[in-house]
């Protein structure tokens, strides 16, 4: 894997291409407002990055994060994110998305609404509970003395593996939740989610979440 594709250049989208140029990966990255407008981002970052439309972005990555509001995933290009591993970063902000049923309800999560969406694609639920600033401050080495970690959670244990080995080659140490119906125990509002923990630590925070309807 050497090409990051990144499908929104928000906050966490910047920061992930920043961390994937700091870490030899090539980056190509979109937005819903054409590449012309991220220029200056493409400047700083030099030449191992690129501006793309969100389908050039999908076709040319290797692995590919959507970091898009919530409500714009029925925006993304499907086929050209046939067979890929796709990371949703994704939290459901209702103030924001407006009211989504099946997430109030609790009977699915945000990753599952977009392998939904994604049906040919295999869906892996990273970098949701991390604040964006701190993805590329909080980064150790491997082995490092209270290393930061980061959950992952997925259906599928070699797509899980590839973002583990990703979230290795960015500094974070990673606990796996299992399943993409266990992201509930990392989405907001939970212990686990915004603080620096090792891995002990935030498997004992996940461990003690509680759904919203249990709260």
């Amino acid at each position: 894997m050497t090409t990051i594709g990144l499908i929104g250049a928000g906050n966490i989208g910047s920061q992930l291409a920043r961390l994937g140029v700091a870490n030899g990966y090539d980056v190509v990255i979109s937005n819903s407002r054409g590449p012309e407008t991220l220029r200056d981002l493409i400047e700083e970052l030099g030449p191992r990055a690129r501006a793309a439309t969100p389908a050039e972005t999908a076709a040319a990555g290797d692995l590919v994060v959507v970091t898009i509001p919530l409500g714009q995933i029925d925006t993304l290009p499907v086929s050209e994110l046939a067979g890929k591993v796709v990371i949703d970063t994704n939290n459901y902000y209702p103030q924001r998305d407006g009211d989504i049923a099946p997430l109030d309800d609790e009977t699915t999560t945000t990753a599952e609404l977009l392998q939904d969406r994604l049906p040919t694609s295999t869906v892996v639920k990273a970098f949701n509970h991390i604040y964006a600033a701190d993805l590329t401050t909080d980064g150790q080495p491997a082995g490092s003395e209270n290393r930061r970690a980061l959950v992952v959670a997925g259906d599928d244990t070699a797509a899980a593996a590839t973002v583990t080995a990703l979230l290795d080659d960015f500094g974070f140490d990673t606990v796996n939740l299992g399943p993409l119906a266990e992201g509930w125990r990392i989405q907001r509002d939970t212990p686990g989610y915004g603080p620096r923990l090792n891995a002990g630590e935030l498997r004992d925070a996940t461990t003690a979440a509680r759904r919203y309807r249990d709260q």
